[in-house]
């Protein structure tokens, strides 16, 4: 295991040697300390499915259905998710990097120990996705979503684009959005009670302020 730390949040993410695991593409009865590289799965059915302690690399799950299982002690590199529906899953200990979540639609997903880097989130429905540990977005991509009774409270947010991100019922206190593109954001305030900005994120802030109290603002 190593320890990655992003801001205030210290995730603790695998380690995996690709020389430890056995080269398959078989999902039958998930996997298990497995490296899967250019699979094309995609629009399977992964009902009940556990991937652990595996690298996964360049795998086509687009249009994948995936309900209850989940990833335990992976690497996720280079996937495409593209409107695939997750729902039920535990994603827990893994490093997910430059995937594509584009158009996918995540519920009642449990996440805990986990870094998005690089990942693109666009048009991506997230609904009652929990963090029950440490979770870190960086570098990703999230515009023109829809996150709504989201418990993410004290994640990381960082260096995000938020653009067009619509926010219902979200509880989010603690998080650090330092470094995010927050213009654009859709958002009622409450939404971003307790979170953490820089000092270059206060003109966003005003004007979405603005916007939510229905402010007229006059030069004269």
């Amino acid at each position: 295991m190593r320890t990655t730390t992003i801001g205030d949040v210290k995730v603790l993410l695998p380690d995996l040697e690709p020389d430890d695991l056995d080269t398959t593409t078989d999902l039958t009865d998930g996997l298990t300390e497995a490296l899967v590289e250019g699979a094309a799965w995609r629009g399977v059915d992964l009902a009940g499915a556990s991937v652990r302690s595996s690298l996964i690399s360049g795998v086509d799950l687009s249009g994948c259905t995936w309900e209850a299982g989940g990833l335990y002690g992976c690497e996720v590199t280079g996937a495409d998710f593209s409107g695939a529906h997750l729902t039920g899953l535990t994603i827990e200990r893994c490093a997910i990097t430059g995937s594509r979540f584009t158009g996918a639609r995540l519920t009642d997903v449990r996440l805990k120990d986990v870094l998005f880097d690089g990942c693109r989130f666009d048009y991506a429905t997230l609904q009652r996705v929990a963090a029950a540990g440490s979770v870190a977005f960086t570098d990703c991509t999230l515009a023109n979503g829809a996150w709504s009774s989201c418990r993410l409270p004290r994640i990381a947010l960082r260096s995000c684009d938020l653009a067009g991100l619509e926010l219902d019922s979200c509880h989010l206190d603690g998080t650090d959005l330092r470094g995010s593109r927050l213009q654009g954001l859709k958002t009622p305030l409450d939404n971003l009670r307790g979170v953490t900005l820089g000092e270059d994120q206060l003109p966003d802030l005003t004007r979405l302020t603005i916007a939510a109290l229905g402010l007229t603002v006059r030069k004269d």
